[in-house]
């Protein structure tokens, strides 16, 4: 009986990490533009589902195999991040956060309505690349696109790591977040910094976006509890924190997985899956009234 417990108990840790991996990524996404530019970009949601509907198109309608798909997606998301900014954020950068934040509101909209426009309301298969099966180790039960949700994870944190970290590429980018002013001094063409910033966002919202509609339905509003999730995962580790975002969308996945868990006992029985998303708006309630600046971001001081 305890045996079987800690499974179940070890398989809700590791499905909450496998849910928390796709919110780290979106919310890193979050990050890495609220870094540069200082606004949430609330389209990020809409820009993953149109990268998720991208790939089905490919796969579906044009016969490709699903990773060379995927891989074609990735490109035109990235392209596709860096011309938005170039054309659309890149003119209104200069005037006020507020100006920023509406016209990433309107993309989201319009996002929104090309996709159902193009594609239509009705949900779609997009079928997990890692196949339908499932995985057991010493009792602990996880589907094969849970498992590879995690390594996916896992693999886009280290090549983010290894790209800010060893590259000279990722170095300019590190010096445009932190002080644009002082980068373009030392010759770092910060304007292209910027637009590279949004296409990385981009490309790591497909991925989120790639994985949700493997785990669910392709819906054109997938996407819109699963920001939220994202939000308060970058809220929880530091808004501009990448580890931050990283830490706090497996420790949100985790949280919420554990009150799943833990609604089958008397205390916590009023918890249900309606409630994860209220959950997570508490959590960012929370955050901004205890630790406005999250885990890992630093608090912010001013001159006076």
């Amino acid at each position: 009986m305890v045996a079987a417990s800690f499974a179940e108990f070890a398989q809700q840790v590791l499905s909450g990490l496998a849910s928390g991996g796709i919110y780290a990524s979106l919310a890193l996404a979050l990050v890495i533009i609220h870094r540069s530019t200082g606004v949430i970009n609330f389209a990020q949601g809409e820009m993953a589902t149109l990268s998720a509907y991208i790939a089905w198109t490919l796969t579906f309608n044009h016969g490709w195999s699903y990773w060379p798909a995927v891989a074609l997606t990735l490109v035109i998301s990235f392209g596709g991040g860096v011309a938005i900014h170039r054309v659309i954020i890149r003119p209104v950068e200069r005037g006020s956060v507020l100006r920023v934040v509406v016209v990433t509101i309107g993309l989201l909209v319009a996002i929104n309505g090309f996709v159902l426009w193009r594609w239509g309301g009705e949900p779609q298969l997009l079928e997990s690349p890692f196949g339908t099966g499932t995985v057991q180790f010493q009792g602990v039960i996880l589907t094969r696109h849970e498992v590879g949700t995690i390594l996916v994870a896992l693999g886009t944190v280290g090549l983010l790591w290894l790209l800010f970290r060893f590259t000279k590429l990722g170095l300019a980018m590190r010096a445009t977040a932190v002080n644009p002013d002082e980068a373009r001094l030392v010759g770092v063409r910060v304007t292209w910094m910027l637009a590279l910033g949004w296409g990385l966002a981009a490309t790591l919202g497909a991925i989120a976006g790639l994985l949700t509609a493997s785990s669910l339905l392709l819906d054109p509003n997938m996407m819109v509890a699963v920001l939220i999730y994202a939000f308060a995962a970058a809220v929880l580790g530091g808004i501009d924190s990448p580890v931050g975002a990283v830490v706090g969308g497996l420790l949100l996945g985790l949280i919420l997985s554990m009150l799943s868990y833990l609604s089958q006992y008397q205390a916590f029985s009023w918890f249900n899956e309606e409630l994860k998303l209220p959950a997570a708006l508490l959590i960012i309630l929370i955050v901004l009234l205890v630790k406005p600046s999250g885990l890992f971001g630093k608090p912010e001081v001013k001159r006076v």
